[in-house]
């Protein structure tokens, strides 16, 4: 069995694109999101068209719900933009995703961390920057229920990666879909960037006892994700990062 685990698309609509045409090129007909979906500097109605047009299984993520829980103007520039283009019924299609989900037997699916939508799993911050997380608190966010799983999917951080818990499950973090970069000023602040702009997303083959995961980096459009960026509004920082991957002080 192999499915595809994509995440933190952030209304990233050529980037979606591309990793279903790269999908299919691979004969890969399952697909999960791990949520933040819409919430974005690009197209959050055709992302959402395109996830609901295909049927694929979604959890919600952390903007998905506080575009529905958020005053429209208390929300920050990309949770307004989705508000703003989705639909009453979209946002509550949004709203209504699962928390979590168990895409096969013995795989746990989540957005951030198995307690939390906001918790990263597999990283914590030092210096402003993720670091992968020491096993003790790795076991303590994963709970009862991610440690009695055989394979965790998770997003929310958009650092791809993975780590094998001695007793427990492989934990695994596709990467970011569409936005490969981010600096977060609430605390603790923080920044992340991927290095690249490709577009990740993860396979995960189950056969039998084995599992085996590919982490994939493909390339698109980014060019095009990068001017639909500036053309909405945002400030240089945004196309820059989804250009690059990574921030303009960076570069």
């Amino acid at each position: 069995m192999r499915i595809a685990v994509i995440t933190d698309i952030h209304g990233n609509a050529a980037a979606l694109d591309a990793m279903l045409e790269d999908a299919a090129a691979r004969g890969l007909r399952s697909i999960i999101c791990l949520g933040d979906i819409a919430s974005g500097a690009g197209w959050p109605r055709e992302t959402v068209e395109m996830l609901q047009a295909t049927g694929i299984p979604c959890i919600r993520g952390n903007h998905d719900r506080w575009i529905s829980e958020h005053e429209p103007a208390t929300m920050g520039k990309q949770d307004r933009l989705a508000y703003d283009e989705l639909s009453a019924e979209q946002r509550g299609w949004l709203m209504d995703l699962p928390t979590s989900m168990q895409p096969a037997p013995g795989v746990l699916a989540v957005h951030g961390s198995p307690g939390s939508d906001m918790q990263n799993l597999i990283e914590e911050v030092v210096a402003e920057r993720l670091r992968p997380a020491p096993m003790a608190v790795l076991r303590e966010r994963l709970g009862v229920d991610g440690m009695g799983a055989r394979v965790v999917l998770c997003g929310h951080s958009h650092r791809s990666g993975m780590v094998q818990v001695p007793g427990g499950p492989l934990v695994v973090n596709p990467g970011s879909l569409g936005l490969p970069g981010f600096r977060i000023s609430r605390e603790p602040a923080h920044r992340q960037e991927a290095g690249t702009p490709h577009a990740r997303y993860a396979v995960l083959h189950l056969d039998g006892d084995a599992v085996q995961v590919e982490l994939l980096a493909i390339a698109y459009d980014w060019e095009a994700a990068a001017r639909r960026a500036h053309d909405v509004g945002f400030n240089a920082a945004w196309p820059h990062v989804i250009r690059t991957g990574l921030l303009p002080e960076s570069a």
